[in-house]
């Protein structure tokens, strides 16, 4: 499950990005529009829900840490689960990519640090990690009433209203 999430990346910038840097810090890949929008100067869209944040100081070496310390993760339609630092929260369970999806009655807590594959639940000991796992799914509630979800359907090219 975290394979699916969890991916190499590399960026090569002569005499911008620092060579050999490694980090694992969280970028996800919609980083990448607002990051390349500022280093081709270029305005990021106020009229709608952008999801990326910018990274740039980050690949730059002008800071440590990433601009995101987690990001909601759906699979198909479905809010399965929060990514939240070096732990991931599960709200829906599948066991395999062919078994029927299982909303939990209790998130379920994995520290990804001790259990890539996933196999532990946690949060009895971990409680604490659902604090910032609710918060980004209330960020991602409000930008829903903010900026509700295109339709299915809907004409392209899709104008905001």
């Amino acid at each position: 499950m975290e394979g699916s999430l969890r991916a190499p990346f590399i960026i090569r910038w002569p005499g911008k990005v620092p060579a050999g840097r490694i980090s694992n810090e969280i970028v996800h890949t919609v980083d990448l529009f607002t990051t390349l929008a500022r280093v081709g100067g270029a305005e990021v869209p106020t009229d709608r829900a952008i999801d990326g944040v910018d990274q740039l100081d980050f690949f730059l070496g002008k800071q440590e840490a990433s601009n995101r310390e987690g990001f909601p993760a759906y699979v198909a339609d479905r809010l399965s689960a929060v990514k939240w630092r070096n732990w991931k929260v599960h709200l829906i369970w599948q066991e395999t990519m062919y078994a029927t999806p299982q909303k939990l009655p209790l998130p379920r807590v994995i520290n990804l640090l001790t259990d890539r594959k996933e196999e532990r639940d946690v949060a009895a000991q971990n409680s604490w990690v659902a604090d910032p796992a609710v918060r980004i799914i209330g960020e991602l509630e409000a930008s829903f009433k903010k900026y509700p979800p295109i339709k299915l359907g809907t004409p392209d090219p899709y104008t905001p209203p």
